[in-house]
């Protein structure tokens, strides 16, 4: 489970890399919503929960999930990382650790949730990745 501020932006992230919406309840009691989201064929099998706490009735904001309260990072296996990393890029995503190696990369979330993607299986170093330098921390 990871918790999250903005459920749409951060559904549409999980999009680009190949997870998809499989379903979603709204807790009114405990003022949050769950998402659940999964790779085709693996919904009920693998898949990752999204938490959005509800903004105070108050008026005061939401909460800020700095420091480790949302998550460390999750790990995806894609068919291509290279255009799984581009697809992102595309989005205004920044790509944190470049696929220099053909083999694994890092992005984060609208959260600031690392995630890793490795490639299945192994692509040979291809630019313009080879010469991107990372970006930030990841």
């Amino acid at each position: 489970m990871i918790r999250v501020t903005d459920p749409d932006s951060t559904v549409d992230f999980f999009k680009l890399i190949g997870l998809e919406e499989v379903r979603r309840f709204d807790v009114e009691a405990g003022r949050f919503t769950l998402i659940f989201l999964a790779a085709s064929g693996q919904a009920g099998v693998a898949e990752v929960e999204l938490t959005y706490n509800w903004p105070p009735e108050d008026g005061s904001g939401g909460e800020d999930y700095s420091g480790g309260r949302n998550f460390g990072h999750l790990a995806y296996r894609v068919d291509n990382i290279y255009e799984t990393c581009q697809r992102l890029a595309e989005a205004g995503h920044i790509i944190h650790r470049p696929p220099r190696d053909g083999h694994m990369a890092f992005v984060k979330s609208p959260d600031g949730i690392s995630v890793e993607l490795l490639q299945d299986g192994h692509l040979a170093p291809a630019e313009p990745w080879v010469s991107m330098a990372n970006t930030g921390s990841w």
